[in-house]
């Protein structure tokens, strides 16, 4: 039976920390080890942490480094076989380690394997959609345009993906192994990815239930969707060093998926302005996205200039609308994927 080193770095997470913790002991799947890490949060997380005393916790204190950091220290640490990761604001369903396991035991060649998400609002109520992506032919381009994997508490990994792409650092003093690279404070998750998809031979494969909870945080988005394009632009820099031709193809493309998102998310900040600005540029930037992604593009075309135009009241009847039939569709497509499994 082989064991699963569950990583879940803490930082300013005290409202839901102790429901994240919760949802990893009432796992059905009991072979684990739940490494959390406190990177030197200034509430009262780890003390939360602490009331909890089931003897396959460890608790690991160290200065602030960052989501990067903190799972570097966690799977320096890590014991399991397999290494899970979740980020301290979300929930996982109870068959959530169980089902990665049997994907991964079926499937030898599958070294990264993940599942879906259902958004949950920050009360932690369920709002319906859900985050979808492809599960199969996973390839570089498409894991830097659309990152499947979608968000950090998705991933079941093999710890021999870590080993071949582990490197040196010594940023802190002492030579350390590391997997995530802690000068990215954001995107360190996707240029984690891109370099498993460019360097090793193990395939990315999805599973098509929505094992996790994602919690949406309104707090600083907006702010956020100009900055991460900016770590995005740093994820391709990096990735040229060593993958120059290949980037090459895939630069304009990946930024203009980014300003694509970024124009989604501003809708749902109703910030109409931002959207419509984004939503050009991205097709300033590739317009064959349009060509690629017709119904996602004119979609969110139509989604930024409808929020600009339109009354509030009038646009927050079509937004509920919309998100209804969104949220049926996607569902209907998780449950149809499920049983073509069966």
């Amino acid at each position: 039976m082989k064991k699963v080193s569950v990583i879940v770095p803490i930082y300013g997470v005290e409202k839901y920390i102790a429901a994240t913790v919760q949802s990893v002991l009432a796992q059905t799947y009991k072979n684990f080890e739940l490494l959390i890490i406190d990177d030197a949060s200034p509430d009262r997380s780890l003390e939360i942490c602490q009331q909890f005393t089931d003897p396959r916790i460890t608790i690991i204190r160290q200065q602030n480094r960052g989501l990067a950091g903190a799972r570097n220290t966690g799977i320096r640490h890590a014991t399991g076989e397999y290494i899970a990761f979740l980020d301290g604001d979300d929930l996982w369903l109870p068959e959530k380690l169980e089902k990665h396991v049997s994907h991964l035991a079926t499937f030898p060649r599958v070294g990264i394997s993940f599942s879906r998400s259902a958004f949950i609002d920050e009360a932690g109520i369920p709002l319906g959609i859900y985050q979808i992506s492809k599960l199969k032919g996973i390839t570089p381009d498409y894991i830097l345009y659309r990152n499947p994997i979608g968000n950090g508490s998705v991933p079941v990994i093999r710890r021999e993906v870590f080993a071949e792409i582990c490197f040196q650092d010594h940023q802190r003093g002492v030579t350390e192994d590391c997997y995530f690279d802690e000068n990215f404070r954001q995107s360190e998750d996707v240029e984690c990815w891109m370099r498993m998809a460019l360097t090793t031979n193990w395939l990315m494969e999805g599973i098509p239930e929505a094992l996790t909870l994602y919690r949406v945080n309104s707090g600083g988005l907006s702010a956020n969707l100009v900055k991460q394009l900016e770590w995005l632009e740093r994820v391709i820099e990096k990735t040229r060093t060593y993958a120059p031709i290949a980037i090459s193809k895939w630069e304009n493309p990946a930024k203009a998926y980014y300003l694509r998102y970024a124009a989604r998310r501003a809708v749902s900040l109703q910030s109409s302005a931002m959207a419509v600005e984004l939503i050009n540029r991205s097709l300033a930037t590739y317009w064959q996205i349009i060509l690629q992604e017709p119904r996602r593009t004119l979609l969110t075309v139509a989604a930024a200039y409808f929020l600009w135009l339109l009354p509030k009241s009038i646009y927050k009847q079509v937004e509920n609308l919309g998100l209804r039939i969104t949220g049926k569709s996607q569902k209907r497509r998780i449950l149809q994927e499920q049983a073509a499994l069966q």
